[in-house]
Protein backbone atom coordinates (compact mmCIF):
# COMPACT_ATOMS: atom_id res chain seq x y z
CA UNK A 1 0.00 0.00 0.00
CA UNK A 2 1.39 3.20 -1.17
CA UNK A 3 0.54 6.55 0.91
CA UNK A 4 -0.21 7.83 -2.68
CA UNK A 5 -3.13 5.58 -2.91
CA UNK A 6 -4.15 6.51 1.35
CA UNK A 7 -4.38 10.07 0.39
CA UNK A 8 -6.22 8.94 -2.46
CA UNK A 9 -8.76 7.48 -0.18
CA UNK A 10 -9.21 10.22 2.41
CA UNK A 11 -9.78 12.46 -0.01
CA UNK A 12 -13.12 10.21 -0.86
CA UNK A 13 -13.60 9.85 2.84
CA UNK A 14 -13.83 13.35 3.88
CA UNK A 15 -16.18 13.78 1.53
CA UNK A 16 -18.53 11.00 3.16
CA UNK A 17 -17.23 12.24 6.67
CA UNK A 18 -18.85 15.44 6.19
CA UNK A 19 -22.07 14.07 4.56
CA UNK A 20 -25.18 15.51 6.01
CA UNK A 21 -22.97 18.10 8.15
CA UNK A 22 -24.39 21.07 6.13
CA UNK A 23 -27.48 20.15 3.70
CA UNK A 24 -27.22 23.93 2.83
CA UNK A 25 -25.67 26.93 4.45
CA UNK A 26 -29.35 27.78 6.12
CA UNK A 27 -29.73 30.27 9.03
CA UNK A 28 -29.75 28.81 12.57
CA UNK A 29 -33.73 28.80 12.81
CA UNK A 30 -34.40 26.78 9.83
CA UNK A 31 -35.87 23.10 10.92
CA UNK A 32 -32.74 21.60 8.32
CA UNK A 33 -30.41 23.59 9.80
CA UNK A 34 -31.52 21.51 13.25
CA UNK A 35 -31.82 18.06 11.50
CA UNK A 36 -27.90 17.75 10.93
CA UNK A 37 -25.61 14.00 11.42
CA UNK A 38 -28.02 12.04 8.68
CA UNK A 39 -25.50 9.37 7.76
CA UNK A 40 -22.74 7.30 9.63
CA UNK A 41 -23.79 7.64 13.35
CA UNK A 42 -22.52 5.01 16.23
CA UNK A 43 -25.18 5.96 18.79
CA UNK A 44 -24.78 4.82 22.79
CA UNK A 45 -26.17 1.61 23.71
CA UNK A 46 -30.11 1.95 23.90
CA UNK A 47 -30.08 5.49 22.27
CA UNK A 48 -31.87 3.83 18.78
CA UNK A 49 -34.06 1.69 21.79
CA UNK A 50 -35.32 4.78 23.39
CA UNK A 51 -35.89 6.97 20.05
CA UNK A 52 -32.99 9.41 20.61
CA UNK A 53 -30.28 8.40 18.61
CA UNK A 54 -28.95 5.35 16.23
CA UNK A 55 -27.41 1.83 16.42
CA UNK A 56 -24.45 1.80 18.31
CA UNK A 57 -23.02 -1.03 15.63
CA UNK A 58 -21.06 -0.73 12.18
CA UNK A 59 -19.97 -4.59 11.33
CA UNK A 60 -18.04 -5.28 7.59
CA UNK A 61 -17.08 -8.62 6.22
CA UNK A 62 -14.73 -8.17 3.13
CA UNK A 63 -12.41 -10.37 1.20
CA UNK A 64 -8.52 -10.24 1.37
CA UNK A 65 -6.18 -12.34 -0.83
CA UNK A 66 -2.95 -13.09 0.65
CA UNK A 67 -0.42 -15.70 1.47
CA UNK A 68 -1.05 -17.83 4.65
CA UNK A 69 -1.64 -16.31 7.59
CA UNK A 70 2.60 -16.49 9.04
CA UNK A 71 4.11 -15.96 5.50
CA UNK A 72 2.15 -12.51 4.03
CA UNK A 73 -0.63 -9.53 4.28
CA UNK A 74 -0.57 -7.08 7.14
CA UNK A 75 -4.18 -5.20 7.54
CA UNK A 76 -4.24 -1.62 8.97
CA UNK A 77 -7.75 0.09 10.56
CA UNK A 78 -8.36 3.47 10.31
CA UNK A 79 -11.48 4.57 12.33
CA UNK A 80 -12.93 8.02 10.95
CA UNK A 81 -15.54 10.15 12.64
CA UNK A 82 -16.31 13.98 13.56
CA UNK A 83 -16.79 14.69 17.06
CA UNK A 84 -19.44 16.85 18.56
CA UNK A 85 -18.48 20.17 19.93
CA UNK A 86 -20.90 22.51 21.87
CA UNK A 87 -19.64 26.11 21.12
CA UNK A 88 -21.23 28.92 23.92
CA UNK A 89 -21.04 32.27 22.73
CA UNK A 90 -20.17 34.29 25.93
CA UNK A 91 -20.20 38.13 26.28
CA UNK A 92 -17.80 40.31 28.35
CA UNK A 93 -19.89 41.56 31.55
CA UNK A 94 -17.22 44.40 31.74
CA UNK A 95 -16.27 43.44 35.15
CA UNK A 96 -13.48 40.72 33.87
CA UNK A 97 -16.33 38.18 34.04
CA UNK A 98 -18.59 36.58 30.94
CA UNK A 99 -21.79 35.48 31.07
CA UNK A 100 -23.80 32.53 27.99
CA UNK A 101 -25.46 34.36 25.39
CA UNK A 102 -27.24 32.73 22.70
CA UNK A 103 -25.96 35.55 19.88
CA UNK A 104 -22.66 37.26 20.15
CA UNK A 105 -22.39 40.55 18.32
CA UNK A 106 -18.66 42.58 18.13
CA UNK A 107 -19.05 45.13 15.17
CA UNK A 108 -19.83 43.33 11.76
CA UNK A 109 -19.20 40.17 13.51
CA UNK A 110 -21.46 37.05 14.82
CA UNK A 111 -21.68 34.11 16.63
CA UNK A 112 -24.58 31.56 17.58
CA UNK A 113 -24.05 29.56 20.36
CA UNK A 114 -24.44 26.10 18.37
CA UNK A 115 -22.91 22.57 17.59
CA UNK A 116 -19.74 22.02 15.37
CA UNK A 117 -17.65 18.83 15.13
CA UNK A 118 -14.38 17.92 15.24
CA UNK A 119 -12.35 15.84 12.58
CA UNK A 120 -10.92 12.62 14.21
CA UNK A 121 -9.02 9.72 12.62
CA UNK A 122 -7.52 6.61 15.27
CA UNK A 123 -5.24 4.30 13.15
CA UNK A 124 -4.97 0.55 15.06
CA UNK A 125 -2.24 -1.86 13.63
CA UNK A 126 -0.60 -2.97 11.34
CA UNK A 127 -1.39 -6.74 11.99
CA UNK A 128 -0.40 -9.63 10.15
CA UNK A 129 -3.14 -11.94 8.79
CA UNK A 130 -2.03 -14.48 11.43
CA UNK A 131 -2.85 -11.93 14.02
CA UNK A 132 -5.95 -10.97 12.96
CA UNK A 133 -6.88 -14.53 12.12
CA UNK A 134 -6.36 -15.13 16.26
CA UNK A 135 -8.66 -12.05 16.63
CA UNK A 136 -7.91 -8.56 17.70
CA UNK A 137 -10.26 -6.41 20.28
CA UNK A 138 -8.62 -2.83 20.68
CA UNK A 139 -9.94 -0.27 23.44
CA UNK A 140 -11.23 3.01 21.66
CA UNK A 141 -11.04 6.29 23.62
CA UNK A 142 -11.57 9.80 22.57
CA UNK A 143 -10.70 12.06 25.28
CA UNK A 144 -13.24 15.12 26.54
CA UNK A 145 -11.67 18.56 25.89
CA UNK A 146 -12.38 22.38 26.36
CA UNK A 147 -10.87 24.71 24.35
CA UNK A 148 -11.27 28.69 24.74
CA UNK A 149 -11.17 31.73 21.74
CA UNK A 150 -10.92 35.01 23.18
CA UNK A 151 -12.62 38.01 21.07
CA UNK A 152 -11.74 41.80 21.16
CA UNK A 153 -13.44 44.71 19.62
CA UNK A 154 -11.35 46.60 17.17
CA UNK A 155 -9.50 48.78 19.79
CA UNK A 156 -8.72 45.48 21.01
CA UNK A 157 -10.28 45.25 24.61
CA UNK A 158 -11.46 41.81 25.62
CA UNK A 159 -15.76 41.89 24.35
CA UNK A 160 -16.35 38.06 24.54
CA UNK A 161 -15.40 34.71 23.83
CA UNK A 162 -16.18 31.07 22.57
CA UNK A 163 -16.38 27.85 24.79
CA UNK A 164 -16.29 24.99 22.98
CA UNK A 165 -16.29 21.54 24.74
CA UNK A 166 -15.99 17.95 23.85
CA UNK A 167 -17.39 15.13 25.74
CA UNK A 168 -15.47 11.69 25.98
CA UNK A 169 -15.96 9.19 23.50
CA UNK A 170 -16.36 5.16 23.75
CA UNK A 171 -15.83 2.16 21.76
CA UNK A 172 -14.74 -1.15 20.78
CA UNK A 173 -13.20 -2.51 17.49
CA UNK A 174 -12.99 -6.00 16.97
CA UNK A 175 -11.44 -7.44 13.95
CA UNK A 176 -10.59 -11.36 12.86
CA UNK A 177 -10.08 -13.19 9.97
CA UNK A 178 -10.73 -17.01 8.55
CA UNK A 179 -10.09 -18.78 5.52
CA UNK A 180 -12.60 -18.59 2.54
CA UNK A 181 -13.00 -22.48 0.99
CA UNK A 182 -14.38 -23.13 -2.96
CA UNK A 183 -12.04 -19.75 -4.22
CA UNK A 184 -9.56 -19.91 -6.68
CA UNK A 185 -6.21 -18.64 -4.61
CA UNK A 186 -5.70 -17.87 -0.39
CA UNK A 187 -8.67 -15.27 0.83
CA UNK A 188 -9.67 -14.50 4.14
CA UNK A 189 -12.81 -13.09 5.31
CA UNK A 190 -12.20 -10.29 7.40
CA UNK A 191 -14.95 -9.14 9.65
CA UNK A 192 -14.60 -5.97 11.56
CA UNK A 193 -17.02 -3.60 13.88
CA UNK A 194 -17.05 -0.90 16.10
CA UNK A 195 -19.48 -0.39 18.84
CA UNK A 196 -20.16 2.57 20.60
CA UNK A 197 -20.18 1.85 24.44
CA UNK A 198 -20.36 4.74 26.34
CA UNK A 199 -23.35 4.69 29.20
CA UNK A 200 -25.85 6.81 30.95
CA UNK A 201 -25.93 8.96 27.72
CA UNK A 202 -29.55 8.00 26.00
CA UNK A 203 -31.36 9.75 28.11
CA UNK A 204 -32.24 12.28 25.53
CA UNK A 205 -31.16 13.20 21.76
CA UNK A 206 -28.43 16.06 23.06
CA UNK A 207 -26.89 13.62 25.04
CA UNK A 208 -26.83 10.65 22.88
CA UNK A 209 -25.49 13.39 20.13
CA UNK A 210 -23.08 14.01 22.44
CA UNK A 211 -21.55 10.65 22.63
CA UNK A 212 -22.36 9.20 19.33
CA UNK A 213 -19.09 9.04 16.55
CA UNK A 214 -20.35 10.91 13.25
CA UNK A 215 -19.94 10.17 10.08
CA UNK A 216 -18.25 7.22 11.19
CA UNK A 217 -16.92 5.16 8.71
CA UNK A 218 -13.55 2.90 8.30
CA UNK A 219 -10.24 2.84 5.86
CA UNK A 220 -8.24 -0.48 5.12
CA UNK A 221 -5.00 -0.48 4.16
CA UNK A 222 -3.15 -4.14 2.93
CA UNK A 223 0.56 -4.67 2.84
CA UNK A 224 1.77 -7.68 0.83
CA UNK A 225 -2.32 -8.38 0.28
CA UNK A 226 -5.21 -7.25 -1.57
CA UNK A 227 -8.93 -7.00 -1.12
CA UNK A 228 -11.48 -8.13 -3.29
CA UNK A 229 -13.72 -6.30 -4.40
CA UNK A 230 -17.04 -7.17 -2.60
CA UNK A 231 -19.52 -5.19 -5.45
CA UNK A 232 -17.97 -6.57 -8.63
CA UNK A 233 -15.38 -9.65 -7.46
CA UNK A 234 -13.71 -11.36 -9.84
CA UNK A 235 -14.72 -14.79 -11.42
CA UNK A 236 -14.51 -17.65 -8.59
CA UNK A 237 -14.90 -14.83 -5.79
CA UNK A 238 -18.91 -14.00 -6.23
CA UNK A 239 -20.06 -16.84 -3.85
CA UNK A 240 -18.31 -15.95 -1.20
CA UNK A 241 -18.30 -11.76 -1.32
CA UNK A 242 -22.21 -12.50 -1.33
CA UNK A 243 -21.98 -14.79 1.65
CA UNK A 244 -20.26 -11.40 3.37
CA UNK A 245 -22.33 -9.34 5.56
CA UNK A 246 -22.82 -5.99 5.72
CA UNK A 247 -24.13 -3.70 9.06
CA UNK A 248 -25.07 -0.40 8.52
CA UNK A 249 -22.07 -0.01 5.61
CA UNK A 250 -21.07 -0.40 2.53
CA UNK A 251 -17.42 -1.44 1.41
CA UNK A 252 -15.91 -0.33 -2.31
CA UNK A 253 -11.97 -0.21 -3.13
CA UNK A 254 -11.12 3.20 -2.64
CA UNK A 255 -7.69 3.55 -4.10
CA UNK A 256 -7.24 4.74 -7.77
CA UNK A 257 -8.23 2.61 -10.65
CA UNK A 258 -6.68 -0.50 -10.60
CA UNK A 259 -5.56 -0.40 -7.10
CA UNK A 260 -6.21 -3.16 -4.71
CA UNK A 261 -4.51 -2.03 -1.57
CA UNK A 262 -6.84 0.59 0.32
CA UNK A 263 -11.03 -0.43 1.41
CA UNK A 264 -13.66 2.35 2.50
CA UNK A 265 -16.31 1.02 4.87
CA UNK A 266 -18.44 3.53 3.75
CA UNK A 267 -21.99 4.68 5.65
CA UNK A 268 -23.27 5.51 2.02
CA UNK A 269 -23.37 3.62 -1.07
CA UNK A 270 -20.45 3.76 -3.27
CA UNK A 271 -19.19 2.01 -6.17
CA UNK A 272 -14.96 0.85 -6.61
CA UNK A 273 -12.53 3.68 -6.79
CA UNK A 274 -14.72 6.71 -6.61
CA UNK A 275 -13.27 9.54 -7.15
CA UNK A 276 -14.25 13.49 -6.56
CA UNK A 277 -14.84 15.68 -9.66
CA UNK A 278 -12.04 17.88 -10.37
CA UNK A 279 -14.13 20.67 -11.07
CA UNK A 280 -15.77 20.96 -8.17
CA UNK A 281 -13.97 23.54 -6.42
CA UNK A 282 -14.84 22.86 -2.43
CA UNK A 283 -17.07 20.54 -0.54
CA UNK A 284 -20.31 21.71 0.28
CA UNK A 285 -21.16 18.57 2.28
CA UNK A 286 -24.09 17.78 0.42
CA UNK A 287 -23.18 14.29 -1.13
CA UNK A 288 -20.81 15.84 -3.61
CA UNK A 289 -23.12 15.70 -6.83
CA UNK A 290 -24.96 18.94 -6.90
CA UNK A 291 -22.76 21.53 -6.50
CA UNK A 292 -24.04 23.31 -8.92
CA UNK A 293 -27.35 24.01 -7.89
CA UNK A 294 -26.33 24.72 -4.25
CA UNK A 295 -24.13 27.45 -5.33
CA UNK A 296 -26.48 28.79 -7.19
CA UNK A 297 -29.12 28.85 -4.25
CA UNK A 298 -26.26 30.38 -1.93
CA UNK A 299 -25.56 33.19 -4.25
CA UNK A 300 -29.88 34.10 -4.16
CA UNK A 301 -29.18 34.60 -0.09
CA UNK A 302 -29.72 38.19 0.83
CA UNK A 303 -26.81 39.76 2.89
CA UNK A 304 -28.67 39.54 5.82
CA UNK A 305 -29.03 35.94 5.43
CA UNK A 306 -25.94 35.31 4.52
CA UNK A 307 -24.58 37.27 8.08
CA UNK A 308 -27.10 34.71 10.12
CA UNK A 309 -25.84 31.36 8.21
CA UNK A 310 -22.22 32.50 8.72
CA UNK A 311 -22.76 33.33 12.38
CA UNK A 312 -23.92 29.21 12.88
CA UNK A 313 -20.30 27.38 11.77
CA UNK A 314 -17.06 28.41 10.04
CA UNK A 315 -17.97 25.95 7.48
CA UNK A 316 -20.84 27.42 6.54
CA UNK A 317 -18.84 30.90 6.34
CA UNK A 318 -16.19 29.08 4.47
CA UNK A 319 -18.93 27.97 2.01
CA UNK A 320 -20.45 31.34 1.31
CA UNK A 321 -17.27 33.25 1.22
CA UNK A 322 -16.33 30.93 -1.72
CA UNK A 323 -19.70 31.00 -3.31
CA UNK A 324 -19.08 34.68 -3.54
CA UNK A 325 -15.97 35.04 -4.96
CA UNK A 326 -16.55 32.50 -7.47
CA UNK A 327 -15.32 33.05 -10.92
CA UNK A 328 -17.56 32.59 -14.08
CA UNK A 329 -15.31 29.72 -15.18
CA UNK A 330 -15.32 27.82 -11.96
CA UNK A 331 -19.12 28.13 -11.99
CA UNK A 332 -18.99 26.75 -15.49
CA UNK A 333 -17.11 23.98 -14.94
CA UNK A 334 -19.75 23.11 -12.30
CA UNK A 335 -22.07 23.04 -15.08
CA UNK A 336 -20.42 19.49 -15.86
CA UNK A 337 -18.76 18.30 -19.14
CA UNK A 338 -20.74 16.11 -21.98
CA UNK A 339 -19.06 13.09 -23.06
CA UNK A 340 -19.30 10.46 -25.64
CA UNK A 341 -18.73 7.28 -24.10
CA UNK A 342 -18.51 5.35 -27.28
CA UNK A 343 -15.87 7.74 -28.69
CA UNK A 344 -13.97 7.45 -24.94
CA UNK A 345 -13.55 3.54 -25.72
CA UNK A 346 -10.79 4.08 -28.39
CA UNK A 347 -8.99 6.96 -26.17
CA UNK A 348 -5.30 5.48 -24.72
CA UNK A 349 -5.23 7.07 -21.38
CA UNK A 350 -1.44 7.48 -19.57
CA UNK A 351 -0.82 5.23 -16.96
CA UNK A 352 -2.72 6.53 -13.68
CA UNK A 353 -5.26 9.15 -15.13
CA UNK A 354 -9.09 8.24 -15.20
CA UNK A 355 -11.76 9.29 -18.05
CA UNK A 356 -11.92 12.63 -16.41
CA UNK A 357 -8.36 13.06 -18.32
CA UNK A 358 -9.65 12.24 -21.81
CA UNK A 359 -9.73 14.91 -24.45
CA UNK A 360 -13.29 16.62 -24.44
CA UNK A 361 -15.43 15.66 -27.13
CA UNK A 362 -18.52 17.79 -28.56
CA UNK A 363 -21.53 16.39 -28.10
CA UNK A 364 -22.78 18.26 -31.04
CA UNK A 365 -21.17 20.06 -33.64
CA UNK A 366 -22.91 23.03 -35.17
CA UNK A 367 -20.64 22.84 -38.30
CA UNK A 368 -21.86 18.84 -39.32
CA UNK A 369 -25.49 19.31 -38.15
CA UNK A 370 -26.53 22.90 -39.27
CA UNK A 371 -30.05 21.94 -39.26
CA UNK A 372 -30.42 22.49 -35.62
CA UNK A 373 -30.32 25.84 -33.86
CA UNK A 374 -31.71 25.72 -30.66
CA UNK A 375 -32.05 29.90 -30.05
CA UNK A 376 -33.82 30.34 -33.26
CA UNK A 377 -35.48 27.10 -33.96
CA UNK A 378 -40.05 27.44 -33.76
CA UNK A 379 -42.34 25.26 -33.05
CA UNK A 380 -46.11 25.38 -34.14
CA UNK A 381 -48.55 25.55 -30.89
CA UNK A 382 -52.14 25.66 -31.57
CA UNK A 383 -51.31 27.43 -34.69
CA UNK A 384 -48.84 29.85 -33.16
CA UNK A 385 -44.95 29.64 -33.46
CA UNK A 386 -43.45 29.57 -30.63
CA UNK A 387 -39.34 30.39 -30.48
CA UNK A 388 -37.24 31.68 -27.97
CA UNK A 389 -38.52 35.27 -26.88
CA UNK A 390 -42.20 34.04 -27.00
CA UNK A 391 -44.52 34.02 -24.03
CA UNK A 392 -46.47 30.43 -23.00
CA UNK A 393 -48.76 29.75 -20.06
CA UNK A 394 -47.52 26.57 -18.62
CA UNK A 395 -50.38 23.46 -18.58
CA UNK A 396 -48.23 20.34 -17.46
CA UNK A 397 -50.17 17.19 -18.97
CA UNK A 398 -47.63 14.55 -20.22
CA UNK A 399 -45.75 12.52 -17.39
CA UNK A 400 -46.51 15.39 -15.29
CA UNK A 401 -44.67 14.76 -11.89
CA UNK A 402 -45.11 16.66 -9.07
CA UNK A 403 -42.61 19.61 -9.22
CA UNK A 404 -44.53 19.95 -12.73
CA UNK A 405 -47.39 20.43 -11.56
CA UNK A 406 -46.56 23.37 -9.23
CA UNK A 407 -46.02 25.68 -12.45
CA UNK A 408 -49.45 25.02 -13.59
CA UNK A 409 -51.03 28.36 -15.24
CA UNK A 410 -47.54 30.49 -14.49
CA UNK A 411 -46.18 32.64 -17.38
CA UNK A 412 -43.07 31.20 -18.82
CA UNK A 413 -40.93 32.97 -21.38
CA UNK A 414 -39.32 30.19 -24.10
CA UNK A 415 -35.55 30.84 -24.11
CA UNK A 416 -35.06 27.34 -26.68
CA UNK A 417 -36.49 24.76 -28.46
CA UNK A 418 -34.51 21.44 -28.91
CA UNK A 419 -35.05 18.26 -30.49
CA UNK A 420 -33.56 14.99 -29.66
CA UNK A 421 -32.62 12.01 -31.46
CA UNK A 422 -35.98 10.25 -30.99
CA UNK A 423 -37.59 13.24 -33.20
CA UNK A 424 -39.52 14.39 -30.03
CA UNK A 425 -39.62 18.26 -29.31
CA UNK A 426 -38.74 19.84 -25.94
CA UNK A 427 -39.03 23.52 -25.12
CA UNK A 428 -36.67 25.11 -22.38
CA UNK A 429 -38.33 27.98 -20.34
CA UNK A 430 -37.81 30.11 -17.28
CA UNK A 431 -40.60 31.19 -15.33
CA UNK A 432 -41.58 34.81 -15.90
CA UNK A 433 -42.47 35.39 -12.07
CA UNK A 434 -39.56 34.01 -10.36
CA UNK A 435 -36.36 36.64 -9.30
CA UNK A 436 -34.01 34.55 -11.13
CA UNK A 437 -35.27 33.92 -14.48
CA UNK A 438 -32.34 35.69 -16.08
CA UNK A 439 -29.93 34.06 -13.96
CA UNK A 440 -30.85 30.22 -14.75
CA UNK A 441 -31.44 31.82 -18.62
CA UNK A 442 -27.78 33.06 -18.54
CA UNK A 443 -26.68 29.50 -16.74
CA UNK A 444 -28.85 27.17 -18.68
CA UNK A 445 -30.76 25.93 -16.01
CA UNK A 446 -34.06 25.12 -18.02
CA UNK A 447 -37.60 23.58 -17.51
CA UNK A 448 -38.68 21.84 -20.44
CA UNK A 449 -42.31 21.04 -21.14
CA UNK A 450 -43.75 18.98 -24.56
CA UNK A 451 -44.97 21.13 -26.91
CA UNK A 452 -48.89 20.08 -25.66
CA UNK A 453 -48.43 21.41 -22.32
CA UNK A 454 -47.51 24.69 -23.26
CA UNK A 455 -50.84 27.67 -24.24
CA UNK A 456 -48.80 30.80 -26.51
CA UNK A 457 -49.70 34.26 -24.76
CA UNK A 458 -50.43 36.36 -28.13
Amino acid sequence: MSATSLEHARAVADAVLYEGYLLYPYRANSGKNQSRWQFGVLGPPGADHAGVGEDSVLRSQLLVRGGAPRDAGRIAVHLRFLHLQTRTAQSADGMGGFRDVAELGIGDRRWLSWDEAVESELSFGPWSLAEVAAGRTEPVLVLAAEETEELTDEAGHPAGRLVRRRRPLHAQLEIRAERVTGVPTVVYRVSVSVENTAAGASDDRGSAIAASFIGAHLLLTADDAEFVSMTDPPPGFAAAAAASRQHRCWPVLAGPEGDRSVLLVSPIILYDHPELAPQSAGALFDSTEIDEILTLRVMTLTDEEKAAARATDPLAAAIIDRCDAMSPEAMQELHGVLRDPHALADVDLAPGSSLWDAPELPWWDPAVDASVSPDSDAVLIDGVPVAAGSMVRVRPRRRADAQDIFFTDQVARVCAVHSDVDGETHVAVVLADDPAADLHDWYGRYLYFAPEELEPIT
